[in-house]
């Protein structure tokens, strides 16, 4: 345990070493994002030593894994975040535990993710990012809404019970520049503000790509490999 902790330790000090450097690079200050740590595949154990180096925010993509390890961790006062496809079956499982949602594409989920943040104990609301696809026009969507949609499907979370909208969420296209993926997305912020003033919040960037979403104005990072490392075997 004291030799997968100090792995760790040395993982995410490098990767908040380069969060500090895009950050500097692209004239923001070191505070303007955060990191969310992805634990998929990994134990609770590895969230266990995260949390105790200092990690507040960890992201978990598969709903039955993610519901496991929020409760067996939920003495760490951690804020989870969601950030796989969501399935409308499940969306309401989901907001029982997660704080944050970052994967909303479609209006038949905000339903679900409603009641479910309703049941919540407390009444906490449940924060949501809309996942707005950066795929080009007439491609085969991976995930994500159209950007033709967000304002509308803001809308809709805006009155929606139990949930906050927060901001946007979106993954880089494979096989494309990041880069370019993030100055598309930058545009389509810009436009979504306009009309959701209060949804500043930007995740984008994962371990491969942080530092272009980060110069392109991402308020949040999501980061596995980089501080876990390879992710272990599925059987």
């Amino acid at each position: 345990m004291s030799a997968r902790r100090d792995e760790l330790a040395a993982s995410l000090d490098a990767v908040r070493r380069r969060i500090a450097v895009a950050c500097t690079g692209a004239g923001r200050g070191e505070d303007d994002v955060a990191l969310v740590v992805v634990t998929k595949f990994f134990p609770a154990s590895d969230v266990r030593l995260l949390a105790d180096l200092g990690v507040t925010d960890v992201g978990e993509n598969r709903h039955q894994e993610a519901e496991a390890k929020a409760a067996e961790c939920a003495d760490l006062g951690l804020r989870w975040h969601f950030i796989g496809g969501l399935q409308s079956n499940k969306a309401a499982a989901v907001a029982r535990y997660a704080d944050v949602v970052e994967s909303l594409d479609r209006a038949k989920l905000v339903g679900p993710l409603s009641r479910g943040a309703q049941a919540r104990p407390g009444g906490e609301q449940v924060d949501v990012l809309l996942q707005v696809s950066l795929d080009p026009p007439g491609a085969d969507h991976r995930a994500g809404a159209d950007p033709d949609d967000l304002v509308e499907l803001g809308r809709r979370v805006d009155d929606a019970e139990g949930l906050q909208l927060r901001g946007l969420m979106a993954v880089a296209p494979l096989g494309q520049d990041p880069a370019d993926a993030f100055t598309r997305l930058a545009g389509m912020r810009e436009a979504f503000l306009l009309e959701h003033p209060g949804a500043t919040e930007l995740s984008a960037g994962m371990s491969g790509d942080l530092e272009a979403a980060i110069a392109h104005g991402a308020t949040h990072v999501r980061v596995g490999s980089a501080v876990l490392g390879p992710r272990p075997r599925v059987q």
